[in-house]
């Protein structure tokens, strides 16, 4: 069975680009997950009280990844990933990620490239806190994998991003 791309299409009579509904749920989706990685990134760099107190913001010198990584002690790989926790590299490593691909992803492009590190890093994150106390396997962190690898199939850049502008369109790596 082949799978088709569904592309947005120009409309006859007007010039201008046809879009069905299912494009502009895709663009919602892809700026909304977005929206997650970057206030990841901006509440672990400033500490704005949300998940991240200020005396423990990136800023204050604190560590993004200790929280986390530290909590995986007693996890199958707990001991791999505790022994990452508050190592610079991957503090800068984790903060880059998580502003790329949510710029990639709010932007609209990119897509691809922040399909591969952004799954890479979900998964990353799904065998830390194996195992799963609520689901055999399938946790959030799988399906922000999926949903984001999608986005990139789907071509999800085009609709409300800036999938379309000609440099995009002329470097695949940016698509």
């Amino acid at each position: 069975m082949a799978t088709t791309i569904h592309k947005p299409v120009m409309a006859a009579d007007t010039g201008t680009t046809a879009r069905r509904p299912a494009d502009y749920v895709w663009a919602i989706t892809r700026i909304s997950l977005g929206w997650i990685f970057l206030w990841a990134f901006l509440d672990k760099t400033f500490g704005w009280g949300f998940a991240t107190p200020a005396e423990r913001a990136w800023v204050a010198g604190g560590s993004p990844t200790t929280g986390f990584l530290k909590g995986t002690g007693e996890n199958a790989l707990g001991g791999f990933f505790g022994s990452l926790a508050g190592q610079v590299w991957v503090d800068w490593l984790f903060m880059i990620g998580l502003l790329g691909i949510g710029t990639a992803l709010v932007l609209g492009v990119g897509l691809r490239i922040a399909a591969a590190t952004g799954s890479l890093l979900m998964v990353m994150m799904w065998a830390a806190a194996l195992p799963l106390t609520t689901n055999p396997f399938m946790d959030d962190h799988i399906i922000y994998a999926i949903v984001m690898v999608g986005l990139a199939l789907a071509g999800a850049g085009t609709t409300l991003g800036l999938g379309n502008l000609p440099i995009v369109q002329r470097n695949p790596y940016l698509k």
